[in-house]
């Protein structure tokens, strides 16, 4: 299961509507070696992406479900993204930053960020995969009750 780190500015934007119909937008993920700040970071321009390789965002169209148990999620199992290099290798990279590319108004809003732990290059001819997990971009979970 792929929990993302929300930022912030998500919670806002979702209650706002900026996010709409989330069922019906289109998700990017983004590869950078940039460090998340959570309450600063708020559209993905403020990210500086990778180089190389031919990069470009991955796009991925995600459901948007609650379980009973009140886990949020976007996607499901083939919500994976895989990037390959070509013509040149990626420069590293540490981070996934998922992000709305349907919104105009702000563009581009984040949604959280998947953080790998150490840098990760693919060289030239490689691909790399963002998994989602068996359930999807967990979002969120609701505390239980006791």
């Amino acid at each position: 299961m792929a929990t993302v780190k929300v930022f912030d500015q998500f919670w806002a934007d979702l209650i706002a509507g900026v996010h709409g119909a989330m069922n019906s937008a289109t998700y990017k993920v983004m590869l950078s070696n940039e460090t998340p700040d959570k309450a600063a970071n708020a559209v993905a321009a403020d990210i500086t992406p990778i180089t190389g390789g031919s990069y470009a965002d991955g796009s991925v169209t995600l459901d948007w479900a609650e379980t009973p148990n009140g886990t949020f999620t976007l996607g499901d199992a083939s919500s994976d993204v895989t990037f390959t290099a070509s013509g040149s290798a990626f420069t590293e990279f540490r981070y996934a930053y998922l992000y709305n590319d349907t919104p105009t108004s702000p563009a581009d809003p984040l949604i959280g960020v998947l953080d790998y732990g150490s840098g990760v290059t693919v060289p030239d001819g490689g691909s790399f995969t963002v998994n989602a997990g068996a359930t999807g971009w967990v979002v969120f979970t609701t505390p239980s009750w006791t």
